[in-house]
């Protein structure tokens, strides 16, 4: 079996039990009882004790040539002991098809065999170092075939990892692993259900509360917008992250804890080399079931790898055209994968992302748009534009587009933001292409007129006593006053015009030879 799941290492320690026959750690359990029935019914004892071979892969360094060597002997040298086996000089496919023959000798009980994160020496490889990656690709292709080699041998066999390589490459050979990934079967196997979290998590959950200072409901929603929304079937649930779950019951704090690690260097130089729109990143994706479980290590396919490896998700199914319609499952994967696209798109520093848009925000709590302008004036004077010829203007322009884009996203972590539309010109003739970005809610609105012309403003940020409307003349074809007149002209502020809040309009022209904003002006409405 093959599954890219969230909460795979527990649910592999779960497998791992079960099979050791460890009854008591099931006690009050379902499985203790179907278990039981279980063996009544096929007339053996219940809780048989096997033989696990658990291979884990998520402690190696395998940016290191070495690395997966390493791994595979340290693994084999430590299980062949207990059968005598001396196998000095073998390779690790036959080492291991002789570990398993053993043991089955051995004990007379067919093995187990647990791999958790089978990938991730690819995975770490991928764009960065080709000749180690085809290495690897082929070390472990000879030792996964070992699992065909010796399916009689084999009670149970259970691999996870992030992406789908099956149809190519390391598990080419074998055609007796069944992929669950997309299975309405296992869609809840793994992960925290909303009935489970509120039937099993009170306690916590009021903890979190009194120290955030929420009431339970409040907290409830809290945590459903920040670790919700995986869905692994269009008629599944959404599964919230156990592991950013728990930990935020243990620390009583919401934060990003899955992208402690970053997101994978290659991913980002992909989809910048795609020349992307990351904004539709946010439920704008759209792939067939074929497109869903593609893999291939090039620019192009970066959108299946996002899927698998749990950055995007399915938020729709659209079912007469069988197209499947993708999205961040929710604030932590959101802002924690743009939060590592900025320094990709400007001069920001890795690792400085907070700190540039706390500034920001700063800006906006304190009023001061001047300092905002210039800030963003920085950030896109420092976008390569060199490389581009004058006829790939507009994709020099999306960069330009997509850093604006980037920090008012990221800036709504902390107030409010909606991020509507861009209308750019395309060419010499004046045709536009409008562009659509903003939070899930606002794009699941938009997506219908995404290429019509309505009354929305590029950016708006609300804060406590304001509200701050935004209009970029980023292509060239206005100035900071035609920016200012078509915000009235548009009347984009009379939605907030009932808030009682105080409205600033801002607008800005963008400077072809500085390549940066050129000016900004700030009325009152």
């Amino acid at each position: 079996m093959l599954k890219k799941i969230i909460g795979k290492s527990l649910f592999l320690s779960t497998l791992a039990a079960y099979f050791l026959g460890q009854k008591e750690l099931f006690k009050g359990l379902y499985l203790e009882q179907a278990e039981e029935e279980q063996a009544v019914q096929e007339n053996r004892t219940a809780w048989l004790e096997y033989l696990v071979l658990y291979l884990d892969f998520n402690t190696g360094q395998y940016e290191l040539s070495g690395a997966l060597d390493e791994t595979l002997s340290y693994f084999l040298d430590t299980e062949e002991p207990k059968y005598n086996l001396q196998t000095r000089g073998l390779s690790h496919a036959k080492r291991f098809t002789s570990l398993i023959q053993a043991a089955y000798q051995q004990t007379g009980k067919q093995v187990v065999i647990l791999v958790d994160e089978y990938d991730k020496p690819l995975l770490q490889t991928m764009g960065v170092n080709e000749e180690l990656n085809e290495h690897y690709r082929n070390t472990l292709k000879a030792f996964y075939s070992v699992i065909k080699t010796c399916d009689e041998y084999i009670r149970f066999a259970f691999l996870t990892g992030v992406t789908k390589f099956s149809k190519i490459s390391i598990f080419s050979d074998l055609n007796n692993l069944k992929d669950i990934s997309l299975n309405e079967t296992y869609a809840g196997i793994c992960g925290i259900s909303q009935k489970e979290l509120e039937a099993n998590f009170q306690p916590e959950i009021k903890a979190l509360a009194e120290k955030q200072t929420f009431n339970y409901p409040q907290t409830l929603a809290a945590l459903k917008q920040w670790y919700d929304g995986y869905l692994f079937h269009p008629a599944g649930e959404g599964m919230y992250n156990p592991y950013s779950l728990l930990n935020a019951f243990d620390d009583k704090e919401l934060k990003s804890y899955w992208f402690s690690t970053g997101t994978p260097t290659f991913l980002v130089n992909f989809l910048k080399e795609a020349h992307y729109y990351i904004s539709d990143l946010d439920g704008n994706v759209q792939l067939d079931e074929d497109g869903l479980q593609t893999y291939r290590a090039i620019a192009q396919d970066t959108l299946p790898i996002l899927f698998q490896a749990g950055y995007l998700t399915i938020k729709k199914y659209i079912s007469d055209l069988r197209l499947y319609q993708l999205g961040f499952p929710n604030d932590e994967v959101r802002y924690g994968f743009l939060h590592n696209l900025l320094p990709a798109y400007s001069d920001v520093p890795f690792g400085q992302t907070g700190v540039w848009i706390g500034r920001f925000v700063q800006d906006i709590r304190k009023g001061d748009v001047n300092s905002f302008m210039e800030r963003m004036q920085a950030i896109i004077s420092s976008i390569p534009y060199d490389n581009f010829t004058d006829k790939n203007l507009k994709l020099r322009e999306q960069n330009y587009q997509t850093a604006v884009y980037l920090v008012f996203a990221l800036m709504g972590q902390f107030v409010q933001t909606e991020v509507y539309c861009y209308s750019t010109a395309t060419d010499g003739g004046g045709s536009t292409q409008q562009r659509c970005f903003g939070s899930a809610e606002t794009r699941s609105q938009n997506y219908t007129r995404m290429y019509s012309f309505d009354r929305r403003a590029d950016c708006v940020v609300k804060t406590a006593d304001t509200v701050y409307i935004f209009e970029f003349k980023l292509s060239g074809n206005g100035t900071a006053e035609d920016a200012i007149a078509q915000i009235k002209e548009k009347d984009y502020a009379a939605k907030y015009m009932a808030s009682g809040k105080k409205i600033v309009l801002i607008g800005s022209s963008f400077d072809e030879k500085t390549r940066t904003i050129k000016d900004w002006k700030v009325a009152n409405e």
